[in-house]
């Protein structure tokens, strides 16, 4: 697994990389096809962040954490992170039997309306809307986008106020 250690505000010790390095790694042990972790690690005013990115056969696992210190933040994101891990091997096995369970349901946030202020660029491969209902829950957010498996159009899965998802699929 390549780990890549960045910093945001913060300079980077040898201390902080080896530290970071070695929680990260122990993730190898749960799943042997880890490709890339990036780790970044910032200061906002007294808050630091630790953000882990783990890309795994082309899904992606992510999780954040803000503390008031560097070292208790990794920790935390590493906690966070290892839920979603065995969380994500459970349904690789439920898959590989054949079983398909559904998703945990957790409510949507709301949001104020705003300006666009971050841009992402990432390859979409082809996944079908349950995969991408995954996706979804593992990157903990309300809505992903992908490329349906089926049609090759772009599509998007959204978590419903209700609990339930929704498809968006456009009209050819």
């Amino acid at each position: 697994m390549n780990i890549i250690v960045n910093g945001r505000h913060l300079e980077i010790t040898p201390a902080l990389r080896s530290y970071a390095e070695e929680k990260i790694g122990r993730f190898e042990k749960y799943i042997s096809n880890i490709t890339e972790a990036v780790v970044t690690l910032g200061v906002e005013k007294y808050r630091h962040k630790a953000e882990v990115l783990l890309k795994v056969n082309g899904v992606m696992i992510q999780a954040e954490s803000v503390t008031g210190e560097v070292y208790s933040s990794i920790d935390e994101v590493v906690e966070k992170l290892e839920k979603q891990v065995l969380k994500h091997k459970e349904k690789i096995h439920s898959y590989r039997k054949g079983e398909k369970k559904a998703p945990a349901i957790v409510a949507a946030g709301t949001s104020e309306r705003g300006r666009i202020i971050k841009n992402k660029r990432f390859d979409m491969k082809p996944m079908s809307p349950e995969e991408a209902v995954d996706q979804m829950e593992l990157l903990d957010k309300d809505f992903f986008v992908f490329n349906n498996d089926a049609s090759g159009v772009i599509n998007v899965v959204y978590r419903r106020r209700d609990g339930n998802y929704g498809l968006i699929e456009p009209v050819r």
